[in-house]
């Protein structure tokens, strides 16, 4: 299965496409995805593909909202 990849510009228009890939794993899953990340990284949860892909869009919201967080500090 081939990948497509997104190029967004801004990290605002990166963090609303993360936030909706998110929300399909939580729906999938019934579970939020911050308790789905820390049972995955206590090893509770299998490495399959689509817990890894999980992990993966999760720590990508994460950084992503750090950054914002950031250059909202920073312009206030």
């Amino acid at each position: 299965m081939r990948k497509q990849r997104e190029i967004f510009t801004s990290p605002l228009d990166a963090l609303v496409a993360v936030s909706k890939q998110l929300s399909l794993y939580e729906s999938q899953r019934g579970m939020d995805s911050e308790t789905f990340f820390d049972r995955y990284q206590k090893g509770l949860i299998d490495d399959d593909v689509g817990s890894v892909e999980w992990a993966n869009a999760y720590q990508h919201y994460v950084a992503l909202h750090h950054q914002l967080e950031d250059q909202l500090r920073v312009a206030a």
